[in-house]
Order: C-alpha cells, then structure tokens, then sequence
C-alpha cells in the first residue's frame, strides 16, 4: 500500500496544476476560522458570528463538516485529472508494462482518495475543536465530544464522491467532459426529480406516488451523499425565532442516518467495483 500511495503523490505533487488546486484547497479549510469573523449591522439587526452559536459544541460539528463538505470539488477535479492523465500521457500503460497490475492500479487511485478524505477529515475535526474551544459556550468533556457521527459522515461522504468521480473518469477518460457529467448528474438528480413530481404527477401533501419518487430521489448517488449531512442552520435559535414569528414549522431529523450511511457504502462498492471492471475488460 505504501508503494502505491507513494507513486501517487509522486504524480500529484509534480503536476503543478493538481499541487496548486491541493494547496489551496486546504488553505480553504483553514478559512472556516475566518467566519467568526463575520459582523455586520443593519440597524436594528446586529449579526456577530462567533456570537450568533454556530461554535458551540456539539452544533459546530455539524456546521464545519456541513460547510467544508462544498469545498471538495477542488480535490474532486484532482482525482478526475489525476486518471484521465494516466490515459492522455500513456503512463498507464507505462505503470503496466512495468509490472503493475490492473487492481493495484485501481487501489493506488483508491487509497489516495481514503488518504485525501482522512487528511480532510482530520483537518475539520482540529479546527472545529480549536474554533470550539475559544467560542463554544459549553466546553464539558462529554458536550464536547457528543455528534462525532457528523465526522464519519463527512469522511464518508468524500470517499463516496471520490469514487464516483474514479468511476466516471475511467469511464469518460477526459477531465473537461467528465466534471461536466458530474454536473449534468447533479442537474439530472435535482431537476428531473422536480418535473416528475410537480410537472407529471402533480405534488399533492401525503399522496403517495409523490413519496416514491421522493424516496427515489432519496437513493441516487449525489442526493444519499447529500442526505448524510442535512443543512444544520435551521437549528440554530435565532433561525427557529423568525420562524415561528412567520408562523412557519420546522421539523427535520439533523442527526446522521443509518440508513444514507448504509446506501452510501453501497454506491461506494458499486462504483469501485464497477471501475475495476471497466478497466478489466477494457484494451489499452
């Protein structure tokens, strides 16, 4: 394993475009510090974020991997360059005529996405306790440490993505066309879903042919990623006040579900499996 992750990063690391996109990609992390920054005042509304609840624990658990998680496009666009080079500049050939095989190929891609993901992980987990810790109004041990599912689902979630992006870069072989199907699928999930149930079906509270397709919705590769970590700002006091001064209900499930975690795992398999077996059968 080591060998192969090391040949990876080799690659990565003398690639000045996926050097670059790395670097600030973790720099990006590290602007999660900077909202509790964020002050503003319009006159009688006074917004301080480091103020406002969104450190305290175990809510910024929540709030950091639910934030963080968008930045992961940038190593998304990594992991796509990352094969579809190996295709352009004919060294997955070079890597097979040297004497490595198809799967430990394959896994040297995988593990750099386990590696990526755990590094990403733990940087979340590190500024998350520091931000906490200096702004949380609650600092007991067991407070502290409560939610941690919130930084398995992150890990998670980019695991998952990373592997769809493997999967559709093997599959497509070219960056550009590959991160625009990967947008187009976004699209596909979101869109079609609101056609179908509003435009076909008709959306009718409780009618049941509208709960499948939801439930449809629900199991696609992007949407399950997504349902991992449900938006977290609705929890916040402040956004529950206005809410019920408008006279509008709440009432969402924010802790991680057992059952997106199960889907999820799936899709993962699915897509590595899948990419092994493209690169099996295909001639290079």
């Amino acid at each position: 394993m080591k060998r192969l992750l090391t040949i990876e990063l080799q690659k990565i690391w003398l690639n000045k475009a996926s050097r670059a996109l790395s670097i600030i990609y973790f720099l990006s992390l590290f602007l999660l510090a900077s909202i509790a920054l964020i002050e503003f005042d319009f006159g009688f509304f006074k917004f301080e974020a480091a103020k406002s609840g969104f450190f305290n624990f175990p809510y910024i658990w929540h709030f950091t991997t639910f934030v963080a998680s968008w930045f992961k496009l940038f190593l998304a666009v990594i992991i796509v360059s990352m094969v579809a080079n190996e295709f352009s500049y004919g060294t997955l050939k070079q890597n097979l005529i040297d004497g490595m095989s198809k799967k430990e190929f394959l896994l040297s891609k995988f593990y750099t996405i386990i590696l990526f993901s755990l590094i990403s992980t733990l940087f979340v987990f590190g500024i998350s306790l520091l931000l906490g810790l200096k702004y949380s109004s609650y600092t007991e041990m067991s407070i502290i440490f409560s939610d941690m599912s919130y930084l398995f689902a992150y890990f998670l979630k980019h695991v998952a993505f990373f592997s769809f992006c493997l999967f559709l870069a093997l599959l497509i072989k070219r960056s550009a066309f590959t991160l625009g199907f990967i947008f187009v699928w976004f699209l596909g999930e979101n869109v079609g879903h609101a056609i179908l149930k509003y435009e076909i079906l008709g959306y009718k509270p409780q009618d049941k042919n509208t709960e499948v397709i939801d439930w449809i919705k629900d199991v696609l590769p992007l949407e399950s990623m997504s349902n991992l970590i449900v938006e977290p700002f609705s929890r916040l006091n402040f956004v529950k006040s206005v809410s019920n001064t408008v006279g509008a209900t709440i009432e969402k499930d924010y802790q991680v579900q057992p059952i997106f975690v199960g889907i999820v795992l799936a899709w993962t398999f699915i897509f590595i499996l899948t990419s092994y077996y493209i690169l099996k059968k295909r001639d290079l």
